[in-house]
């Protein structure tokens, strides 16, 4: 089981990387290119740099209200 910790824990570890280095590039790197550049084919538009993190943050407090909820109710169902 500890092998199979250490391997999830490497394939997180490699996509957060990952995705530390697109949105760095994206965000930092991207604005200094020309508009003309093929490297702008592999990119959303820039609005979207934004959009992106903020609707991922809205669903992660989200999913982590409900889970929250989830187990407050269990707790008290469970004292009750």
């Amino acid at each position: 089981m500890e092998l199979a910790d250490k391997a999830v824990g490497l394939l997180l570890t490699v996509i957060s990387l990952s995705i530390f280095t697109y949105y760095t590039f994206w965000v930092i790197i991207l604005p200094f290119v020309e508009t003309d550049h093929f490297i702008h084919n592999y990119f959303l538009p820039q609005e979207y740099a934004i959009l992106v993190p903020v609707f991922a943050g809205m669903a992660l407090i989200s999913l982590l209200s409900v889970f929250i909820g989830f187990v407050m109710l269990k707790s008290k169902k469970k004292n009750a």
